[in-house]
This record gives structure tokens, sequence and C-alpha cells, in this order.
């Protein structure tokens, strides 16, 4: 007897899965996924849709499309509570679900919350859908104003990417640059080697974007407020703090790892229940802390596919191994990129035309689904 197979989110954990629903379906099972939009968007590709490297069409994938024409149900909503004892789940519309298999790919979210006063120039990074208003953003400003003030936060590579291709987004349109400051905390780049920072801030300084390092913003409210006190008014902030795995498991009083994601076994299942499976930022890997980086997620793919399946169909599920060192490249927004693959480091064109084809030929595979 076929069993309800429920997808949360989408995204880039849930690729392969994804791509064979009808297998799943031939062998007998139900299948629906719950995802708050039409498409997908590749967050690795979101900063330079930003400087209008790529279009929106370019980095998104039809998720709903691709579901519905595979023969499974698509529901445009987002998961918002699991009764893991009951093997049910709450919609944001307040729909309830029922499951057999649950899977997880609820993302993540920018976890800064001393936002006050007037919000509508200021942009998070996540969802990256955000980055299509932001962009119309920065266009209406750098169109009516000689020099405006664009303050990005956050010292990650997120920040990184998004200073560098407002900075390409300006200089397409042949307008003055934009003054751009990057409020980077204690450090830029905090957690990756100096000569990456070294490279960083060269490039930085070639496209004359400050880099601030004394200090954490401690609030936006009608400016950029540091926590010494001090205050700063730009014209429009991005937020890119870094990211905290979706609140869905610790709200639905799931156990949750050191970072708030739902913990989950070396077979990507909940510790404590055995028919939820997660995968990508929302989760934490109980035996080895990973980072929050989307080649996790790209090598969970056909994991998380094999052990659903074979939690549905009641076949021997397998281990998952998060693999060795992890290749890092930054689109610095200036047709160069930072490469990063162990002792091996370097800024050039090169980088920057290796991660554009590594991009593309991912999103290629999957929107090849959509036809």
């Amino acid at each position: 007897m076929g069993k309800k197979l429920i997808l949360a989110g989408g995204g880039h954990a849930h690729m392969t899965i994804l791509a064979h629903l009808r297998d799943l379906i031939r062998d007998g099972h139900d299948v629906t996924v719950v995802q708050p939009s039409d498409y997908h968007y590749y967050s690795g590709m979101g900063p330079g849709m930003l400087g209008q490297s790529y279009t929106p069409s370019d980095i998104r994938f039809a998720t709903r499309a691709v579901v519905e024409r595979h023969g499974a149900a698509f529901v445009r909503d987002r998961v918002v509570r699991i009764d893991a004892e009951q093997r049910s789940v709450t919609l944001g519309s307040g729909q309830a679900m029922e499951y057999d298999v649950l899977s997880c790919n609820a993302g993540s979210y920018i976890p800064f919350e001393n936002i006050h006063g007037d919000t509508t120039n200021v942009f998070t990074v996540k969802p990256i859908e955000r980055l299509q208003e932001a962009q119309r953003a920065v266009i209406s400003l750098c169109a009516t104003r000689t020099r405006p003030h664009i303050a990005v936060v956050g010292g990650g590579p997120a920040a990184l990417e998004i200073a560098g291709n407002v900075r390409r987004l300006a200089k397409s349109r042949g307008w003055h640059a934009p003054q751009i400051t990057l409020f980077a905390g204690r450090q830029l780049l905090s957690r990756l080697p100096e000569k990456i920072r070294s490279m960083a801030r060269d490039s930085f300084a070639r496209q004359d974007i400050a880099i601030k390092e004394d200090g954490y913003v401690e609030e936006i409210r009608n400016g950029v407020i540091m926590q010494g006190g001090t205050s700063h008014h730009p014209d429009l902030v991005f937020l890119a703090t870094g990211v905290k795995p979706s609140r869905l498991f610790a709200d639905s009083g799931l156990t949750t790892g050191p970072t708030g994601g739902l913990l989950v076994n070396e077979r990507l299942q909940s510790v404590d229940f055995p028919e939820i499976f997660g995968g990508g930022d929302c989760i934490d890997f109980a035996p080895k802390p990973l980072d929050k980086v989307g080649v996790y997620a790209v090598r969970q793919n056909p994991v998380l596919y094999r052990n659903v399946r074979a939690c549905l169909n009641g076949t021997r599920l397998q281990t998952f191994d998060p693999g060795g060192s992890y290749l890092l490249l930054f689109n610095m927004g200036d047709d160069t990129a930072i490469f990063s693959k162990g002792p091996l480091m370097f800024r050039s064109s090169v980088a920057f035309m290796l991660k554009d084809y590594i991009d593309r030929r991912f999103m290629r595979h999957f929107q090849a689904l959509e036809r």
C-alpha cells in the first residue's frame, strides 16, 4: 500500500527527489511539495542577479511546474508546525496535512531582529527573491541621487558578494559609483585565512568600497547604530549577517542542534523520529558540525532521495558522508572571484569564469526537468 510523502520546501537538498518524483509515484506513493513560492531561487547566484550578471530566470527552478508535470501535488504555502507524534504538519493557512514520511528543506533566515522605524529601504539577503526588490531600489536610488550611501551589514561571504555586486549594478548602468560601506564587525571573513581577507580588501580598495572593522551594528533605527552608539545614515541597507536554520523545528518541539536546526543522524533522519528527514541549512548534523554552505545540500541530494525512498518502501538506508574540504568561490562583482580549495587561494577572472560555469551547469541540470 502506498504512503504519503510531504516535502517541506523544494530547495537545493530536495532537487534529486524532485528529479525522481515519477519513480516515487510509480512505487505507489502520494507526494506533496509545500513551498511558499512557485519557484526556488539558487542562492549561489543571487548576488550575481543583483549585479545583473544573471536574470531572475537564470537562477530559478520552476518547482510548481515540475512537481505538477511529474504527477505530484504542489501546495503554495509554508509548513509552520510539525506534530511528530501524530505525523501531521500545519501550514500557514491553518490547513493540516498527514504524512507517513516527511522530508524538510526549510532553509534559513537572517537573524537580525533589532530593526525599527521605516524599513522601506532595508533588505535582508534571504529570501533570494528580495534581491529583486533590492535591485529595483538601488536602481531608483542611483538614478535620482548623485552619490547615495549604501550600507551592507555583515562580515561573511554573502555580505562580501552583495557589496561587490551593488557596485557592479551601478557601474553597468553608467552611473557614478554610490558610496558603499561594508560593516564587517570586528574582522572581515573572520573564519577564513588572512590571505583571503587580504584579497577581498584589495578588490574592494580598487572598487572604492569602504570596509569598517571597528565594531558590530547594534540596531537599524533610521540609520545604522553601532554598539558604541556611533550612528551612520545610509540611504539603503542590506542585511547579510549570516544565517540561522528555520525556526520550524524549535517551534515544533523537535530536538535541535547547536545552531537550532533539526538534529539529524548519519542517515539524515531526525534523532527522535526516523520518518522525518532533513537537509541543507535547516539541519544540524549530529556526527559533526557542518558549515552552512550550499555544497553540503548538494552532497546530501542523492542520499536524501535514496533514504526517503527506502523509508517509504521499507528497504535499507545509507549513511551520508559529508566528504572532505570543499571549493569556495566568491563573486567579487568586478568580473573576478576569490578561489579557495585547501592551500590553493587566488583571485582572478579565471576563478569568476569557473564559478559561472559551475553555477550555470548546476542550474541547467535541474532546469532541464522543466522541459
